[in-house]
């Protein structure tokens, strides 16, 4: 790491390892490294019990880590207690005093600092005004509503200014269209604080909408960490790109090396993005693209490149169609992929049964997500 790059940097987690239980411990976390720059909206995104929450707790200090250690601005802080650290935690319950009003909840850190009560009701106001709830003072948590308590919940781990925010499934609870206010909400706020937030989510469209860089996890290991579109256009594994965006997975076969290379599939040859891999004829490869790049056609010439398949099921999803196909010429492994896009994207007489060839208009819509070498060519 540089000094300019160490400068930028606000936290680092260096080898965290962490089990829990008794005897035979199962792991949780197994070796994470990450870093974190100031000011930045990172996401820890993956399904349950991947280990995204046991992470922000050993950032805040809640839990300690069996091995590895945690760096804040530079500082290592694996010994210090949660209030030693800079570091506030939003969880997905809010944890807010229900006898305390909305004053009294944000104040309450600072009351503990012993801050004088002007200085707290100045700075209560403050925070109050960021999220957009002047004027509550006085109400009680059972008087607001999901998303006014979840901006109380924030507003109270803001009041110290920490280095870092960490957010653990805060708008789990709240119904579609609120949580779709509050995370452009949430964005709006981390930006004009220029606090860096750690978000914790399962939900991969909150995760691209809101993440300036994203951390997909998968058994206690970080499976690829990038931006919004590298993790959705670039994947690493066949995992993320299953996971984020639910992408169709091929497996087959090199035909020709190559960028593009051509790709074999029993259902037919298809062109997909190298991306500098060195590849040979006969070497196996899982290649993955999203739905919305898929092209059908109903014109089957003899030697056209695509994948020849069957319409199996149609259904129309707000504003877009799916169309589910049957690739030809795998009958043993019964492949089937759902296809996605735009509803006028597809052509809509489509019918169950229809044949069909399967491209994308580009190579680079394709990526490689797995190989295997040591396979003969089916050529």
């Amino acid at each position: 790491m540089n000094e300019q790059e160490s400068a930028q940097e606000v936290l680092r987690l260096e080898g965290i390892e962490k089990s829990f239980g008794r005897g035979k411990r199962t792991p949780v976390l197994r070796g994470l490294d990450l870093s974190v720059r100031t000011g930045e909206f990172i996401t820890l995104l993956g399904a349950s019990g991947c280990g995204k929450t046991t992470t922000l707790r050993i950032i805040a200090g809640l839990e300690k880590a069996d091995a590895g250690r945690v760096f804040l601005a530079g500082a290592d802080v694996g010994s210090l207690t949660p209030d030693k650290r800079d570091v506030n935690m939003v969880f997905q319950n809010y944890a807010l005093f229900p006898h305390m009003n909305v004053a009294a909840n944000i104040g309450y850190s600072l009351r503990l600092k012993r801050r004088s009560k002007a200085d707290i009701q100045r700075t209560v106001g403050e925070v109050l005004a960021m999220v957009q709830l002047s004027g509550f003072e006085g109400r009680l948590p059972a008087e607001l509503s999901g998303g006014e308590r979840q901006r109380v919940a924030v507003a109270r781990a803001l009041v110290n200014r920490p280095k870092v925010l960490l957010l653990d499934e805060p708008l789990g609870a709240l119904d579609l269209q609120l949580r779709r206010q509050m995370q452009l909400e949430l964005k709006r706020l981390q930006k004009q604080l220029g606090i860096t937030f750690i978000y914790i989510t399962h939900d991969q469209e909150e995760a691209l909408t809101m993440s300036d860089r994203i951390a997909v996890m998968r058994d206690g290991r970080f499976e690829q960490i990038g931006s919004a579109p590298e993790v959705y256009d670039q994947p690493k594994t066949s995992y993320v790109a299953q996971f984020v965006g639910s992408a169709n997975i091929l497996k087959g076969t090199v035909c020709a090396g190559g960028d593009p290379l051509v790709f074999e599939h029993p259902a037919g040859r298809v062109r997909v993005q190298n991306r500098g891999i060195g590849v040979e004829p006969g070497e196996k490869l899982t290649v993955a693209v999203r739905s919305e790049y898929l092209i059908l056609s109903t014109e089957n010439r003899d030697g056209e490149e695509g994948l020849a398949a069957t319409v199996t099921e149609k259904s129309f999803a707000g504003g877009q169609l799916r169309i589910t196909v049957a690739l030809a010429g795998d009958e043993e492994t019964g492949i089937r992929e759902t296809l996605v896009a735009s509803r006028h994207g597809i052509d809509s007489s489509l019918k169950g049964g229809e044949k069909v060839r399967v491209n994308w208009a580009e190579a680079a819509q394709a990526v490689i997500v797995d190989r295997e070498k040591g396979f003969s060519s089916s050529s």
